[in-house]
């Protein structure tokens, strides 16, 4: 028996939160038709199951735990069709430190201790580039270590 477009969306939504523009990826790639997977992920925003406001602020929330920074996470939002003013609107509820999380993230990876040579500061600094942290917070993330000793 084929599930509807409907309860499949519903099934998704209950194991994680998706944005509208992953849901209807999903419902496409299982077969369903374009204009009926329109007609349920606009059904299911007027229900409120589906958000992509939620689905922004539990991604950020859940990413920025893991370590990451706010470069990847706004890249990683826009890759998953979330609007870029939903991005800003969830970034600056989010009150995260970026500055103290790329320290925590560098002290994590590397180790309290500073970089002796440059080739180590450097890898510690393409580290948290790829983590998606910005150039002031990376230089910062140095700084605040060497304030704390």
């Amino acid at each position: 028996m084929k599930q509807s477009a409907s309860a499949r969306a519903v099934s998704y939504l209950a194991n994680r939160e998706h944005s509208a523009h992953e849901l209807a990826q999903k419902l496409n790639k299982a077969g369903f038709d374009a204009e009926e997977v329109e007609k349920v992920i606009q059904q299911l925003k007027e229900t409120n199951l589906q958000s992509d406001v939620r689905f922004a602020e539990s991604f950020i929330r859940s990413r920025a735990n893991r370590g990451y920074g706010a470069v990847r996470i706004n890249m990683e939002l826009k890759d998953r069709g979330v609007a870029a003013d939903i991005i800003t609107e969830c970034m600056t509820a989010a009150e995260i430190d970026w500055f103290t999380l790329a320290s925590e993230v560098r002290c994590k990876r590397f180790g309290e201790e500073m970089p002796d040579d440059y080739k180590s500061r450097a890898k510690q600094q393409r580290f948290l580039q790829y983590r998606g942290f910005t150039h002031e917070q990376i230089t910062e993330s140095f700084n605040l270590t060497d304030d704390e000793k």
